[in-house]
């Protein structure tokens, strides 16, 4: 079985990750925009990181522009964007797409392993999350309107667990 750990990504800075980095960890996967309608929800992303990396928490934000064309910066503006308006701490990735044939790997896995509303697999806006286990295998996906801070009880059942 795949687990979130047999994939990687190129980090906001253009170098090759691994997510083997992040084993042991409990993940929350995100796509994110810059000027999206859930864009504030940033601050409650950071709020969370700050308040359980301690304990085994990692956040990956995954910049996409297939929604509404709102992220429509380069790499480096949007890292500016995020550490200048919501001093994100949290590691941002370089742009991907989320949906169709050239979604990254990790969304492929990610959407099959967790459909939607309905089975479907597609993402369907900005702010979608994947909350991932401490073996790398995806637990639950929350639309785009749900609150980060409105995932802590399901978050601390995971950090509950040490493996």
């Amino acid at each position: 079985m795949s687990t979130v750990y047999d994939f990687s990504a190129k980090s906001i800075t253009g170098e090759e990750i691994s997510l083997e980095r992040y084993r042991g960890k409990v993940l929350l996967i995100v796509n994110v925009a810059s000027r999206c309608g859930f864009t504030p929800q940033y601050k409650g992303l950071e709020n969370i990181y700050e308040k359980y990396r301690d304990q085994g928490f990692e956040i990956l934000g995954f910049p996409c522009n297939q929604f509404g064309n709102q992220e429509p910066g380069s790499e480096e503006e949007i890292k500016t964007f995020c550490e200048t308006n919501y001093n994100v701490k949290f590691p941002l990735f370089a742009k991907i797409e989320v949906n169709g044939e050239n979604a990254h790997p990790l969304y492929k896995f990610l959407t099959k392993a967790k459909p939607g509303i309905l089975g479907t697999e597609a993402i369907k806006w900005n702010f979608t999350k994947f909350l991932i286990d401490r073996k790398g295998i995806p637990v639950k996906r929350y639309a785009p309107q749900e609150r980060p801070e409105d995932l802590t009880e399901d978050i601390e059942k995971l950090l509950a667990t040490k493996e």
